[in-house]
């Protein structure tokens, strides 16, 4: 029996303007994760994929058609890169991250699986074929993603990404803590793209702008992060940031509500992260104002916190 893991993530600036060419700063977020486990099963039974949560057992044939079920194609694409047929294997899968909260869920769970598979097969995929694999399986889960997800989930490690370049890693001057909040709102991804896409698609100017200065908030975000100990102005570009994607339509009252509690209690800034409209927000603080301003995030209506170092 193997154990094959994935953590989730999280985008600290540059969410939705990532799909339009402007750049992002994302980094992993270890404290979830996805974990499959590879188990040799009885000859002839075929590869099963068992997910834990849901108990349901799901079983992969080599049939290369598309199917609806993301774990089922995540296999197959596996299968068909490797050339080979289904193994005699059971797949548990047990995942910690919350669905549809702005963790990479989908793209955690498609890593875990998928290293499993080919490790399982004796060729375990290398970290730019996986990559691809599990942008595969994101097109599935939203449409046209921005590709973030996976990179950031594959590689684990923070990087600035901008959508057909290679990714690149970058220095932290100094240590960063976040407080990554989750507002228990389960929000479509791809719905939420999908409209940020039609108000775009209405008026390209404004919209445009919008997009344009996520952008340049974001190269500024990256040379603060690089230089070290300017909390106050990253936290600054935070909110300006959430700000910007209010204005993409893509906030609630809620993730509104939590950012103005954050900052009320002393965080240097906060946004929502991932698609919005529900899912997570993060809060730049110092590290001893963290545990009230968790319990002051739970009060305020959200469902669970967590600590995150960047370093």
């Amino acid at each position: 029996m193997h154990a094959y893991s994935a953590p989730a993530k999280i985008i600290l600036f540059g969410e939705h303007a990532v799909v339009y060419g402007e750049p992002a700063i994302a980094a992993p977020f270890r404290a979830l994760q996805a974990q499959v486990t590879a188990t040799p099963a009885p000859y002839g039974s075929g590869l099963s994929i068992i997910g834990a949560a849901s108990g349901v057992t799901l079983h992969v044939s080599p049939a290369n058609d598309t199917p609806d079920n993301a774990l089922i194609y995540a296999a197959q694409l596996v299968l068909e890169a490797l050339g080979k047929p289904p193994p005699d294997l059971t797949l548990e899968l047990r995942s910690d991250i919350p669905i549809g909260g702005g963790f990479g869920s989908g793209a955690a769970v498609s890593a875990a699986l998928m290293r499993a598979l080919s490790a399982a097969l004796g060729a375990p995929l290398s970290g730019e074929a996986l990559n691809a694999l599990v942008y595969r399986v994101e097109q599935l889960h939203h449409g046209t993603p921005s590709g973030i997800d996976n990179t950031v989930i594959v590689y684990e490690q923070p990087v600035y990404f901008v959508r057909g370049e290679p990714p690149q890693t970058f220095r932290v001057g100094a240590p960063l803590t976040f407080l990554v909040a989750d507002t228990g709102v389960s929000a479509s991804t791809r719905e939420t793209v999908g409209d940020v896409r039609r108000l775009y698609e209405g008026d390209q100017a404004h919209y445009g702008a919008i997009i344009a200065e996520i952008g340049e908030l974001v190269r500024r975000a990256r040379a603060l992060i690089e230089a070290g100990g300017a909390c106050e102005e990253l936290g600054e570009l935070m909110n300006t940031n959430h700000a910007l994607l209010r204005a993409l339509s893509v906030s609630s009252a809620l993730l509104d509500h939590l950012c103005a509690t954050a900052r009320q209690q002393g965080a240097y800034g906060a946004k929502l992260s991932g698609g919005g409209r529900g899912g997570s927000l993060i809060a730049l603080t110092e590290p001893d104002l963290a545990p009230a301003l968790a319990k002051a995030l739970r009060e305020a209506g959200a469902v669970q916190t967590w600590l995150m170092q960047l370093e």
